[in-house]
């Protein structure tokens, strides 16, 4: 195994932080450049594009507990392989489509449904493989990948962004060449045979067992569901409120919401950066739970309608408290998951990610229309203050001890 303070030093973790971070800058795109075709080029109603933008991101639902499933039991790496090697497709296709003038809704729920389908199967075997490369010290490994992540993230924002003035083809082609290139560092990986062999089993037994497995785990089950929870209220915040939010209260248009956008997820790769040179936490579960509560006084302070200024540092500080809950509650189950349900657990918690937006999306842009958009920030208030009530006194995170070293 590597030591913790040798990380970088081991070549396995390097290799696998190039893989996520070249897919990662392609499947951030993926929603830049999905809405702005669908608004920008084809001029859709809000309507249709809502339909459409649903329609991409039901398949991943149900491909993620799938992508678990065929995770356990076999070689990740091998999955990944296949999955990264086929998702040039989707783009080339688009891509293909738009030589010959043929644009149109059709090619785009293809290409958006392709690209969903990889990034929901794919996800479950990319972390699984991470307890694999990190050796001992899981909690830094995760704080790295988890930075990388947040940067590619800026990155891929900032490469969609030029489509209009790059044309929609070249960035397409970018993002076909790093999902390919993902795939050719995913192959530098050693192959590893699982140490379990396959399960017999029919596959929704398979995905069921994973789940029951989540659930008997009280500490994965709670910290699975603090985030999910959260998640509704906070990751649909940022994904609905806060856009309205630059829009009409501070009467902004694309440009200063994708720089406000940038600067929330350069706040959450600063504070990996700073949690990098701290871990390993001993009680990591109680520094989580404080970031729920301290996370409603920052959404307090932008629903005051503060000056754009102090609105900047709330942003700021809003990243850098997501970019602690995301890294330390991926820790938990990481490092307390089994090597016999790993993938399936880490299913479920990258199902939460993907499942809660869009519910908090429907729920609090009714919020707006009703109750008026600073006001659709008070949910997210009292949900943080009533998920640190409950980490504290009713669950088993804030006494949460991190064995130290994850299971490999």
């Amino acid at each position: 195994m590597i030591a913790a303070d040798n990380i970088w030093r081991n070549p396995g973790f390097r290799i696998y932080l190039g893989s996520t971070a070249f897919s990662g800058v392609a499947f951030a795109m993926q929603q830049l450049l999905l809405s702005w075709i669908l608004i920008g080029i084809l001029e859709l109603p809000a309507t249709q594009v809502g339909m459409i933008q649903a329609l991409a991101g039901i398949p991943g639902i149900f491909l993620m507990l799938l992508g678990g499933a065929s995770a356990d039991g076999r070689d990740p790496r091998a999955l990944l392989i296949q999955v990264y090697s086929i998702a040039p497709i989707m783009p080339l296709l688009l891509i293909a489509i738009i030589n010959v003038n043929q644009l149109n809704i059709w090619p785009v729920i293809i290409w958006a449904l392709g690209m969903s389908v990889v990034i929901s199967y794919s996800s479950p075997a990319q972390q699984a493989i991470l307890s694999r490369v990190a050796g001992q010290d899981i909690q830094k490994a995760v704080s790295a990948t988890t930075t990388i992540g947040f940067l590619v993230q800026m990155l891929g924002l900032s490469v969609a962004g030029t489509m209009d003035e790059l044309g929609l083809v070249p960035v397409l082609t970018f993002q076909a060449i790093c999902v390919g290139l993902g795939a050719v560092a995913v192959r530098r990986l050693k192959p590893r045979p699982p140490k379990l062999p396959a399960s017999k089993q029919p596959t929704w037994k398979i995905i069921l067992d994973g789940l029951h497995a989540v659930y008997r785990h009280k500490v994965i089950f709670q910290v699975l569901t603090i985030n999910f929870v959260s998640s509704i209220f906070n990751a649909g915040a940022f994904a609905t409120v806060f856009p309205f939010i630059i829009k009409r209260i501070y009467d902004g248009d694309a440009l200063l919401l994708s720089m406000m956008m940038i600067i929330f997820f350069g706040g959450a790769a600063a504070s990996n950066f700073m949690m990098f040179r701290m871990l390993p936490l001993t009680r990591p579960g109680r520094i989580f739970l404080i970031m729920q509560l301290s996370r409603m006084l920052i959404l307090g302070l932008m629903w005051l309608r503060p000056e754009f200024w102090l609105m900047v540092i709330a942003s700021i500080a809003w990243g850098l408290n997501m970019g602690v809950t995301t890294t330390l509650a991926r820790s938990i189950v990481q490092e307390s998951a089994s090597v016999q349900y790993r993938a399936r657990i880490l299913s479920v918690y990258s199902l939460g990610f993907i499942g809660s937006a869009p519910i908090g999306a429907l729920m609090l842009g009714w919020m707006i229309d009703i109750f008026g958009i600073l006001n659709a920030l008070l949910p997210a208030m009292f949900i943080s203050f009533a998920l640190f009530l409950y980490g504290v006194f009713f669950s088993d995170v804030f006494n949460y001890e991190s064995p130290g070293q994850g299971p490999v």
